[in-house]
């Protein structure tokens, strides 16, 4: 009995330890988060004091006014909701492929994305954005890579036998993105070279195109995705145990992954719409926060909502900062950073990858 106790003590303390680091990272996430977004409001290519940004803020006027709610704003607000996005898509893909490597991009939906982009810009030409507007070029070049991202996530789902066969899906997936590798860079050989600016430029990821509706549409696909995934947490935990004592435990497996598949390309597929393909940010920010938090859904996916959100956010404002005049590829940074953060994890997990 008194070992029993002494056990249940343990796990008890335990638990609660465990739910005081969770509490803990959460706290500096969202603190950190309101912090970038903060300095990213204040700092640009038009200089802008902290004053002048409150009062655009709050609505008193000033002269940053034009430049906080037309420009920055806008902008700060789409890297928070496709940041958020991409992590969370990240967290659902690596439960339901028991992978901590897994990422948005396994299921095709980014490489989709640039075929339906790199499509629509050649069908346009040079003459897209004469035609309809330098807007609704860039809404035209976005509805391609939506539809691209979503037919091609489509094509995985239909030939990975309903979702019963993890390395099924990711054999389908890594097929799926060899072609549409293939297709864009067919495209792009035979662009003008106009055309052919744009297909690279929109691979390169950039928030500088983001205005309010941008940043709703996404975020319209992204809060509710992000309610469901909290809601299917303790089956996503579930099926940590394995596949076999998870459908013993009452987890339909084949029906819970096509349903994370499916909400996690749609938001991938948004974001990157509007954003370009935006590589590490699904991958690195839920795998370091599980090294952190453990596998626990609950307390994963709103860390690693805030901790997407936070990244893109300081990856655009040094995008829009590093180099004066410039606006630096977003996802050339990412990759340069996440890379080799991605590699030290690895080394620093050790057994926690496997």
């Amino acid at each position: 009995m008194d070992a029993d106790r002494i056990d249940t003590d343990r796990i008890g303390a335990a638990a609660a330890a465990r739910r005081r680091r969770g509490l803990a990272v959460h706290v500096i996430l969202a603190i950190a988060l309101i912090g970038a977004v903060a300095w990213s409001a204040t700092i640009g290519q038009f200089g802008t004091g902290a004053l002048d940004s409150l009062k655009s803020i709050v609505g008193a006027g000033g002269e940053a006014d034009v430049v906080m709610w037309q420009v920055r704003l806008p902008r700060i607000a789409l890297a928070l909701f496709v940041g958020a996005g991409l992590a969370i898509a990240g967290v659902a893909l690596q439960a339901v492929f028991d992978n901590p490597l897994a990422e948005p991009g396994l299921v095709g939906v980014s490489s989709g994305a640039a075929v339906g982009a790199a499509a629509v810009t050649v069908a346009g030409g040079a003459a897209l954005p004469a035609a309809l507007g330098a807007a609704a070029a860039d809404w035209a070049i976005a509805a391609g890579a939506f539809l691209g991202g979503a037919a091609a996530t489509a094509i995985v789902a239909a030939t990975a036998r309903g979702g019963r066969d993890v390395a099924r899906i990711i054999l389908v997936g890594v097929a799926v993105n060899a072609v549409c590798g293939g297709i864009v860079s067919g495209l792009t050989f035979i662009a003008e070279p106009a055309a052919r600016d744009r297909i690279v430029f929109w691979q390169m990821g950039s928030f500088a195109g983001g205005d309010w509706t941008s940043a709703a549409i996404v975020a319209a696909f992204t809060v509710p995705a992000a309610a469901v995934m909290w809601a299917l947490a303790r089956r996503l935990d579930l099926l940590g145990l394995g596949e076999a004592q998870a459908g013993h435990l009452g987890v339909d497996v084949p029906k819970l992954r096509r349903i994370v598949i499916g909400l996690t390309a749609l938001v991938v597929a948004v974001g990157v719409a509007f954003s370009g393909i935006i590589v590490f940010i699904g991958l690195v920010v839920p795998h370091a926060l599980r090294l952190i938090l453990g596998p626990g859904h609950r307390a994963l996916l709103p860390a690693s909502l805030l901790g997407g959100a936070l990244v893109a956010t300081l990856a655009d404002l040094a995008a829009r900062t590093l180099v004066v005049g410039a606006d630096l590829p977003l996802g050339m940074l990412t990759s340069l950073v996440g890379g080799p953060l991605f590699f030290w994890l690895l080394l620093r997990g050790g057994r926690a990858v496997r």
